[in-house]
């Protein structure tokens, strides 16, 4: 009984889900209609500080399908469903494919240097919002900071969407959300008591303690 009412579960959940994901589809394609214009180039980076060394950090870095909670509700409305990814992140050159509920992304690792460095190029995006915005990049940076360690989330995209004194405010909180998202779960999955964030702010110039408060730099543009 307990099979046959999980199963049940999974195939009602699913119609729901891509449901959702074909009106994403449609809002995105009616965006781009109207507001897509020539594309700017467009970076958002996010830091948070962990009481854990860079080693343990590097040891649990996440891409944003590896995260095993649920998106927040923000990314659940906007973006499709991330499902799994298929690749060895940790090998430069290696290319990851990562699953969503309708849609593939695939990106090419470009610079492996532990325990500091993972970063990564878009070399295909399938995800229906391709009017609006692409991907064309991204890299966690870890950094030592005083008895912890700052990690920086960096996505690098092209935007479509004008006026961008209104959609660029808009994509550096979608993006904020998400890199928060893909933290969080790296903090989860630190073995404890190695995660909670401590240290001394003022003096390291680090992200506040207190939960995964991040802090999203202005956007950049260029055309």
């Amino acid at each position: 009984m307990i099979r046959l009412e999980t199963r049940m579960q999974v195939t009602e959940a699913m119609p729901t889900t891509l449901r959702r994901t074909k009106q994403v589809a449609r809002m995105y394609r009616l965006v781009s209609w109207l507001f897509a214009r020539e594309a700017v180039s467009e970076a958002i980076a996010t830091r948070v500080h962990l009481n854990a060394c860079p080693e343990a950090v590097w040891d649990h870095i996440m891409l944003y399908e590896e995260v095993p909670e649920q998106p927040p509700f923000l990314l659940r409305v906007f973006l499709p469903h991330p499902i799994r990814t298929e690749g060895d992140k940790t090998r430069l050159g290696a290319t990851v494919r990562c699953v969503y509920s309708e849609g593939d992304l695939v990106k090419r690792i470009t610079s492996v240097e532990p325990p500091h460095l993972l970063q990564f190029e878009v070399i295909e995006q399938r995800l229906g919002i391709e009017g609006c915005m692409r991907t064309l990049a991204g890299s966690y940076q870890i950094h030592p900071c005083g008895t912890g360690t700052d990690v920086v989330l960096v996505t690098n995209y092209r935007a479509y969407l004008r006026p961008r004194s209104l959609w660029r405010p808009l994509e550096a909180l979608l993006v904020g959300q998400l890199h928060k998202h893909i933290l969080d779960g790296v903090c989860g999955a630190i073995p404890q008591p190695s995660c909670p964030l401590s240290g001394n702010p003022s003096r390291q110039r680090c992200a506040p303690p207190g939960g995964l408060a991040c802090t999203t730099s202005p956007s950049h543009s260029r055309r």
